[in-house]
Formats: C-alpha cells, structure tokens, sequence
C-alpha cells in the first residue's frame, strides 16, 4: 500500500522559511518522480514543484521558482521542500503525490503576521 505522510507547515511569518518533509513508503522510491502541491483556501490544487527518481532533475511553478527548493533522501524515502521567502499567497496544504493516482496526508502552512 502506498503511503505518503507530509509534515513540518506551520504558522510562518512573512518573508519567512519553512522546510517541509514526506516520508513515502510501499513502492521502490527511488524510481519514481515525486511532487508536491498545494491547495490554498477556496482555491483548486496547484503543482507546486517535482524532482526525478535520482534526484538530479527538478521541476517548479512560475510562482514559486528561485523561493522553493525540492530534494530528496532516497535512504530515508523522503522528500523535502525548502520554503524561502514566504508570502501570504502561499498559505495553503501541502501534500506530496506519486503522480496524480497517489496523493499524501498534507500538512498545512499558514503565512501571516
């Protein structure tokens, strides 16, 4: 059974940072692309960022391009994303997906002062 556990949102401040964490487990990780999306309050979930199986490829959204960082640990099989530069915009859940078929527990990130 595939199983996805996203954890590490917050209350955050403006122009703040927040590293967020996905434990997967029951398929190989290492060979799969991951992601991460969010769905903010009344709005539809939005691709946030992907990186590849190996780790050398990743992938962001206009809208947080040079603020997020994606990587991966694939002896821990987890994926981070490194949060910079904080807006209120981008107050939303976040969840980590195995393509569009497997989605994860999210964990919310609140930006406000």
């Amino acid at each position: 059974e595939v199983q996805l556990q996203a954890s590490g949102g917050g209350l955050v401040q403006p122009g703040g940072s927040v590293k967020l964490s996905c434990v997967a487990s029951g398929f190989t990780f290492a060979r799969y692309d991951l992601s991460w999306f969010r769905q903010g309050p009344g709005k539809g979930p939005e691709w946030v960022s992907g990186i590849n199986g190996g780790g050398s490829r990743t992938w962001y959204a206009d809208s947080v391009k040079d603020r997020f960082t994606i990587s991966r640990d694939n002896a821990k099989n987890t994926v981070y994303l490194e949060m910079n530069s904080l807006k209120p915009d981008d107050t939303a859940e976040y969840s980590c997906t195995l393509g569009l078929q497997f989605w994860g527990q999210g964990t919310l990130v609140t930006v406000s002062s």
